[in-house]
């Protein structure tokens, strides 16, 4: 069975991405979270590790806009560079109703998220990111992610798009990794107890 991890920036009070009343759009304000060189580093050694990444439609806009030519942007440093390419070269499915065009190794589903996961999971093959926080709070009621990565940013923002969303029940986790990076970020992996 395949392994699904959970994994984002984070604010000190659990938001991914703040609330900012000025954006016309329904995104939110990511601006606390720009990484240090080695954090990114870091995310970058994730991502090379995932066979496949599953994405919810807001963090499919978000990624997709920039990094399909994130190796060709002024001044883009040879992690950044790599990450545009990894990017571009991992397979990703994307779960959505609306999005009906896809590029970049990608494909849509828009029938149930549980199901497609589920039958993921039981497939051979390596680790699998979900990303979104919607999406990832699917995954999570229905008890298929396996990992939590919280990489909690030294910032209280007050309101936004929360990492964890409401629960039916309890679930339990098991703390097996915890690293620091500059500016106060601290990564915390967790495994869900099963």
């Amino acid at each position: 069975m395949r392994k699904l991890s959970y994994g984002m920036n984070v604010t000190l009070d659990g938001y991914i991405a703040a609330y900012d009343p000025s954006r016309t759009s329904r995104s939110g304000d990511i601006s606390w979270s720009v990484p240090s060189d080695e954090l990114f580093q870091w995310w970058l050694d994730r991502e090379r590790a995932n066979s496949l990444s599953l994405y919810g439609r807001k963090l499919w806009e978000t990624m997709s806009s920039y990094w399909p030519t994130g190796d060709k942007q002024p001044n883009a440093t040879s992690a950044q560079i790599e990450y545009a390419r990894n990017w571009r070269n991992t397979p990703k499915v994307v779960f959505s109703s609306t999005i009906d065009k896809v590029d970049w190794n990608t494909r849509v589903v828009a029938g149930d998220a549980v199901t497609e996961i589920t039958r993921l999971k039981a497939e051979d093959g390596g680790p699998m990111a979900i990303g979104g926080a919607t999406l990832a709070a699917t995954a999570l009621r229905a008890g298929l992610i396996d990992e939590y990565l919280l990489v909690t940013h030294p910032v209280l923002v007050g309101g936004g798009t929360p990492f964890f969303a409401a629960l039916d029940n309890w679930v339990n986790l098991d703390l097996v990794e915890r690293m620091a990076f500059p500016g106060g970020v601290v990564l915390s992996r967790y495994e869900t107890r099963r």
